[in-house]
C-alpha cells in the first residue's frame, strides 16, 4: 500500500514549466521541415564527388564465358559426322582519362556552387526552426495572457455587478447599471470561450512544431526591458541583408550554377580528346571425335587517344545554349529580385523593431495612467460622482492596454528575431538570450 501511495504522490506532482531553450531542443529533433533540409544538406553535398569524378580516370573490367557445340556433317559422305566442342573464356580490362573535356570542368565548378546552394539552403532552414520555434512560443504565451487577462475582467465585471445589485436593493443606483453590467458579464464571458479556443489552438500548433504538448511555459519577466538593434543604423542592416542574407547567397549560387551551365552548353560544340587503354584475354578450349582436346590462349593490349568532334545533332547543341543563355539572364534577375525583396525586409523589420520598442514604452506608461483612472472611477462611484459604466469602461481599458503591451512585447522580439534572420545572423545564441529574459 505503502507503494502504491508513493506511486500516485509522484505522478500528482505538477510538470516543471518548460522554456524557449528546451522547446527549442524539441523542435530541432522532431519537426520534418529541418529534418528534410538536414537531409537535403547531405545529399547535396555530394554533388562536389560527382562533379570531381567527371575529370578522372574510369576503369572498367568486363567478362565472358561462351560454351559451343558443333555437329559438322559431309554431304554425300560415308564418314561419320565430326562432333566439336568449343569453350571460351576471356576478359578485358579498359581504361579511360579525359584529356580535353571542357564541358567536364564547368560542370565540376558547377558542383562546387550546388554545394553552396546547398549549404545556404540548410543555413535557412535552421533560421526558420528558431524563427517558427520561438513564434509558435509566444504564440502559446500570448493566448495565454489573453485567456488570463479575459477571466480576470470577468472577475472584476462580476465584483461589478454584485455591487450593482446590492446598490440597487437598496436603492443608491438605478437597473441601468445592473444591466450594464451583466452585459459586460455576458460579453467577457463569450470572449472567455474564444480566448481558450485560441489558446488551444496555439497549444496545437506548438505540439506540431516540437511533437510534445507542454502542460505549462515560463513567461517573460515582468521587468523585461528590450534593447534596440545592434548596429542601430538601417542602411547596415540593408546592407547586410543584401550581402549576407541566405534568400541571396542562394540565388547567388543559383547565379552562378546558370551562367556555367551556359558556358557547359556552349562548349559543347568543342571536341573532345580522351586517353584510352585496354587489355583483353581470350582463352579457347576444345576436343573433337578424332582430334584430342587442345587449348588456345590469346591476349592483345592497345593505347591511344580519341578525339570526338561533334558535327551536326539536329540542330539540339545550339538550342540548349540558347535555352541556357536566356535561364542565366532569368537568374541574373531573380537574384537582383532577392536583393531588393531582402532590402525591404531588412527596412521594414527594422523599423517594427524601434517603433515597438517606443510603443512598448508608451503602453508602459499608458498602463500606470489607466489604472489610475480605473481607481478614480471605483471612488467616484463609491461616492456617487461616477456611473457604474464608467468603471466599466475603465476596467476594459486597463486589460486592454495590459493585453496591448504583452502583444508588443512579443511582436517585438519577435521582429527582432527576423531582423536577424534578414541579415543571415540568427544563431542558437540569440534564442538563449531571449531565454534569459523568462522567468527562472
Amino acid at each position: 500500500m505503502r507503494a502504491l501511495l508513493l506511486v500516485v504522490s509522484v505522478i500528482a506532482l505538477p510538470a516543471a514549466a518548460q522554456d524557449l531553450r528546451q522547446v527549442y531542443r524539441d523542435a530541432k529533433a522532431y519537426d520534418a521541415q529541418y529534418s528534410a533540409a538536414r537531409y537535403a544538406l547531405q545529399a547535396g553535398l555530394e554533388k562536389l564527388p560527382q562533379g570531381r569524378s567527371l575529370i578522372l580516370p574510369t576503369l572498367n573490367l568486363s567478362g565472358n564465358v561462351t560454351s559451343n557445340r558443333i555437329d559438322a556433317y559431309q554431304r554425300n559422305s560415308v564418314n561419320a559426322p565430326t562432333l566439336r566442342d568449343l569453350h571460351s573464356y576471356g576478359y578485358t580490362i579498359s581504361f579511360s582519362q579525359p584529356i580535353y573535356r571542357p564541358q567536364n570542368l564547368l560542370q565540376y565548378d558547377q558542383a562546387e556552387f550546388q554545394v553552396k546552394q546547398a549549404e545556404a539552403v540548410y543555413g535557412q532552414a535552421a533560421q526558420d526552426l528558431i524563427v517558427r520555434t520561438a513564434q509558435a512560443y509566444f504564440d502559446v504565451l500570448a493566448a495565454q495572457d489573453n485567456l488570463t487577462l479575459v477571466q480576470a475582467q470577468k472577475r472584476a465585471i462580476g465584483e461589478q455587478l454584485a455591487q450593482a445589485k446590492r446598490n440597487f436593493e437598496v436603492g443608491t443606483a438605478t437597473i441601468t447599471d445592473t444591466h450594464e453590467a451583466q452585459a459586460r458579464f455576458d460579453l467577457t464571458s463569450a470572449q472567455e470561450i474564444v480566448a481558450q479556443n485560441d489558446l488551444d489552438t496555439k497549444r496545437r500548433a506548438l505540439q506540431q512544431i516540437t511533437g510534445k504538448e507542454y502542460v505549462d511555459l515560463k513567461p517573460l519577466r515582468s521587468n523585461v526591458k528590450l534593447s534596440p538593434p545592434n548596429p542601430t543604423n538601417m542602411q547596415s542592416w540593408v546592407e547586410l541583408a543584401s550581402k549576407q542574407g541566405y534568400p541571396v547567397l542562394i540565388q547567388e549560387a543559383a547565379t552562378e550554377i546558370a551562367s556555367l551551365e551556359a558556358k557547359r552548353n556552349a562548349a559543347a560544340h568543342k571536341p573532345t580528346v580522351d586517353l584510352v587503354a585496354s587489355y583483353g584475354s581470350t582463352s579457347q578450349t576444345g576436343s573433337t571425335v578424332i582430334l584430342t582436346s587442345g587449348s588456345t590462349i590469346i591476349g592483345a593490349g592497345q593505347v591511344g587517344l580519341q578525339l570526338g568532334i561533334p558535327l551536326y545533332s539536329g540542330g539540339a547543341l545550339s538550342s540548349r545554349e540558347r535555352e541556357a543563355a536566356a535561364n542565366y539572364e532569368k537568374a541574373k534577375q531573380d537574384l537582383e529580385n532577392a536583393r531588393r525583396s531582402n532590402e525591404f525586409t531588412a527596412r521594414q523589420n527594422y523599423l517594427l523593431v524601434t517603433n515597438g520598442i517606443t510603443t512598448i514604452g508608451a503602453l508602459e506608461q499608458a498602463l500606470v495612467s489607466s489604472q489610475s483612472a480605473l481607481d478614480s472611477n471605483k471612488l467616484g462611484y463609491e461616492v456617487g460622482v461616477r456611473i457604474n459604466i464608467d468603471v466599466l469602461n475603465a476596467q476594459q481599458q486597463v486589460f486592454s492596454t495590459r493585453r496591448d503591451l504583452l502583444a508588443a512585447l512579443y511582436g517585438t522580439i519577435m521582429n527582432h528575431f527576423k531582423l536577424k534572420a534578414t541579415a543571415g545572423s540568427l544563431r542558437e545564441e540569440d534564442l538563449e538570450i531571449a531565454n534569459a529574459a523568462l522567468e527562472p
